[in-house]
């Protein structure tokens, strides 16, 4: 299997590059895996590549909440019964949820098997689909069970993007915010001064471009996540738990505005912590008030926060609770702040790519 995390390719012609990629695949060995409003709105462009049309499509329930261990015995049951074999390849068409949920399927079926993505929602194109992490939601949390092996490929077609309402656009730019925080005071610039009423999809393609610039050089230095690529969490701790508790809640959030507002709460840290400057935590908090709104919370609500925090997987100590807060000049600075509780304590981490 391929663990080449820089294998993305953005491309004008789906169907050549699927086709050089699937032309070795045994026959009746290709499967898709989509969700339902993907099958509706993009599979048929996959199906008019003859290598594809007859590949069996398995369906998976829309939305976070089917990213789940059942959906993933469904899936590895499915595989079996359909005449699945480790010379298998299982394309990933979707969203987020599908390449996660599909990422570990491929990874954990007959010890692995090849997988491509196709992601076509914004924040897979930047994000999910990118890098070799895959995973599934367990007992309330985010991604809690999942493994780091990166697709065989990943395949963007931008197109996909004119079937997204401007919510889900939304959700994918927080990524993107947060690559420009990692990257130069021009990349943020040019993110906050995009338009949101007006989207200029040209002008979106370069952005896609540059964010995936941001990530593929950070995962090429550091693919599993021991050092540097830890600087792609900003925002997500805080963001995660959010997420976590607007489902619990039955309110729920897309993931990327969960990032979104984890990014204001984590700026502000850098800003007390690291001296991430204030002008700039400002400029980021209006563009996010401005187009992602509010999620609103109590002072009753800190503890269940605080507590899906103590649980998130980057936590690497029992009653500590991991921040990546970047500044965008330091360079692998590590910085410990002590709370008045010993037990508790919020290990602050700054690095820019």
């Amino acid at each position: 299997m391929a663990n080449n995390p820089s294998n993305v390719v953005v491309t004008r012609d789906l169907a050549v590059e699927l086709n050089a990629r699937v032309a070795q695949v045994p026959p009746g060995q290709l499967f898709i895996l989509t969700d339902q409003t993907t099958r509706r709105q993009c599979l048929p462009v996959l199906q008019q590549i003859p290598a594809l049309a007859q590949a069996p499509v398995f369906s998976m329930e829309d939305g976070d909440d089917a990213k789940t261990i059942d959906t993933v015995v469904q899936l590895w049951q499915w595989l079996g019964e359909m005449g699945g074999t480790r010379k298998s390849m299982l394309l990933n068409l979707g969203g987020g949820v599908v390449t996660d949920l599909g990422g570990f399927v491929a990874n954990t079926f007959k010890r692995g098997i090849r997988y491509i993505n196709l992601p076509t929602s914004l924040l897979s194109m930047v994000d999910a689909a990118v890098g070799g992490k895959t995973g599934i939601n367990f007992n309330g949390l985010k991604n809690e069970i999942g493994v780091i092996h990166a697709a065989e490929a990943v395949l963007i077609d931008v197109r996909f993007l004119t079937t997204l309402d401007g919510r889900n656009l939304l959700s994918g730019f927080a990524e993107m915010l947060k690559h420009g925080l990692l990257d130069t005071p021009s990349h943020l610039d040019r993110l906050l001064a995009f338009d949101f009423q007006n989207p200029d999809f040209s002008v979106l393609s370069d952005l896609i471009a540059l964010s995936l610039t941001v990530k593929q050089r950070i995962v090429d230095q550091d693919p599993t996540e021991k050092g540097i690529r830890k600087s792609l969490n900003l925002g997500h701790t805080i963001g995660h738990a959010f997420e976590s508790f607007s489902h619990s809640q039955q309110r729920p959030l897309l993931h990327g505005y969960a990032v979104a507002y984890g990014l204001i709460g984590e700026l502000y840290l850098a800003h007390k912590c690291c001296g991430f400057p204030q002008k700039r935590l400002v400029e980021v908090v209006r563009f996010i008030r401005e187009n992602y709104g509010a999620f609103e919370i109590t002072c009753d609500d800190y503890p269940v926060l605080y507590q899906l925090m103590c649980h998130d997987k980057k936590n690497e100590a029992v009653g500590a609770v991991n921040f990546t807060c970047s500044t965008m000049w330091a360079r692998y600075i590590w910085i410990a702040m002590l709370n008045r509780n010993s037990s508790t304590r919020a290990w602050i981490s700054t690095a820019t790519a």
